[in-house]
C-alpha cells in the first residue's frame, strides 16, 4: 500500500498509484483476485446464519462477492483506493442531546458515492488510454468485497468491527475498487493491529457483535435505520437513543482513530443542517421537503417512511412533551410504519396512550 508521502516508482503500478494520489485519494493499493478463503469463509457463515438479515441481495450474489473472476473473468488486478471522511469532532458527542437528531458522520456531507465515482471514472479513462486495458469502477455498484480486498492490497485490516482499519486512516474511509486486465504486481496485505482491545464490541449499544470479528445486522443500528424497511424490533429502540441514521459508535471507539485527521475533502465537510438537526423540524418533512433538504445525500436513498420512523423512535426517547403534537399528527400518515412508530413515540412521551 502507498499513501500520498510515500509514492511509487515510475513503472505502470507506480504511475497508476501516482495518479490515483493526484485525483485525491489517500491511500491506494493493488490486490489480485482471488480473495483469500477466510474471507470466503466469514461471508459464507455470515449468510448461513441469516445475520445479513433482509439484505437478500447479499446472499443472491454471494459467489461472485467470494470470486471477483466471477464478476469478470478478465480481471488480472485490482486497484483498491481509499479516501478519508475523519469527523472534525467524536460524533458520540451529539448522543448528549436527546433532542436533536444523531446523524452518522459520513452521511453529514456529500453522497460519498458521487465523489468517488466520479474521481475513480477519471482515474479510470487516464489508466485504460496508458495502458490499452480494458477497466472496471465500483463503489458499492456491484458485488464486490471492498473490505477484504482494501486489505489484501495493504490499506489496513478488517478490525473486530468487521470494518477496515488504518494505522494512518483509523476507522474512517470509503472505499472505491478499479479492477483491470492488466497483470500489476500485488502490494503486501497488511497485518492485524487489533491486539487484546475490544473498545468497538464494548461500544456497541445493541451487542450487534457476537464475538470478534463478527457482525449480526439484525442487530446493529447502522443495518436497523439505513437498510430495514419494516418497523424497527422494539428491544433495539431504547438504545437507539436519538440515532436516525446510521452509528457510529464502534468506529468512533477504535483506538486507532488517535492517528486519524480530519477529512480534506470539502464534500464530506458537515452540512450545518445536518449535523445535530431538531427533531421538531424533522417530524414536520412530508416527501417534498425530504427530498428537498436531502439532496445529495446519501440519506435521500433511504426514502422518508424510514426516516421519519427513526426520527419518531428518536423523539419517544428524547423527553421532549413538546414534540407530542407533531407525533400525534403522524399518528395519521398514510404509511403503517410510521403510524406504528408515531404510537411507540406518543406512548413513551406520555405513558398509556398506545392503548387507546
Amino acid at each position: 500500500m502507498a499513501t500520498a508521502l510515500h509514492r511509487p516508482e515510475p513503472d505502470l503500478k507506480g504511475a497508476l498509484i501516482d495518479r490515483a494520489f493526484l485525483e485525491g485519494f489517500d491511500a491506494a493499493g493493488i490486490a489480485r483476485p482471488p480473495l483469500d478463503w477466510s474471507a470466503r469463509s466469514r461471508l459464507e457463515r455470515f449468510i448461513a446464519l441469516g445475520r445479513h438479515g433482509s439484505m437478500g441481495w447479499l446472499a443472491a450474489r454471494a459467489h461472485h462477492r467470494a470470486h471477483p473472476n466471477d464478476l469478470w473473468a478478465d480481471c488480472r488486478s485490482i486497484l483498491m483506493v481509499a479516501l478519508n471522511y475523519g469527523p472534525a469532532h467524536d460524533p458520540r458527542d451529539a448522543l448528549k442531546t436527546p433532542t436533536l437528531g444523531n446523524i452518522s458522520c459520513y452521511a453529514q456531507g456529500a453522497d460519498y458515492h458521487d465523489v468517488l465515482k466520479k474521481r475513480l471514472k477519471r482515474l479510470a479513462r487516464w489508466f485504460a488510454s496508458e495502458s490499452g486495458a480494458e477497466v472496471k469502477l465500483f463503489v458499492d455498484t456491484a458485488p464486490v468485497m471492498e473490505k477484504p480486498l482494501a486489505a489484501l492490497a495493504g490499506l489496513g485490516w478488517q478490525g473486530k468491527h468487521t470494518n477496515l482499519v488504518s494505522r494512518d486512516l483509523g476507522s474512517w474511509t470509503f472505499l472505491g475498487a478499479l479492477f483491470t486486465a492488466v497483470d500489476l504486481p500485488p502490494d503486501r496485505p497488511e497485518v492485524d493491529h487489533c491486539g487484546s482491545c475490544r473498545a468497538c464490541l464494548d461500544a456497541c449499544p445493541t451487542n450487534a457483535f457476537p464475538a470478534p470479528y463478527q457482525l449480526d445486522a439484525r442487530r446493529c443500528l447502522s443495518y436497523l435505520t439505513i437498510e430495514h424497511e419494516g418497523p424497527i424490533p422494539e428491544e433495539f429502540r431504547a438504545a437507539m437513543g436519538n440515532r436516525i441514521y446510521g452509528c457510529d459508535d464502534c468506529l468512533a471507539a477504535c483506538p486507532w482513530n488517535k492517528f486519524a485527521e480530519t477529512a480534506r475533502e470539502a464534500a464530506f465537510f458537515a452540512r450545518a443542517e445536518l449535523r445535530a438537526p431538531s427533531l421538531a423540524d424533522l417530524l414536520d418533512l412530508d416527501d417534498q421537503s425530504f427530498r428537498t433538504v436531502f439532496s445529495g445525500s446519501p440519506i435521500k436513498r433511504i426514502g422518508r417512511t424510514r426516516f421519519i420512523r427513526n426520527v419518531l423512535i428518536a423523539s419517544g426517547n428524547s423527553g421532549d412533551l413538546t414534540l407530542v403534537p407533531r407525533v400525534e399528527r403522524l399518528k395519521a400518515d398514510p404509511s403503517p410504519v410510521i403510524r406504528d412508530a408515531a404510537s411507540w413515540a406518543l406512548d413513551k412521551l406520555q405513558p398509556g396512550t398506545r392503548l387507546n
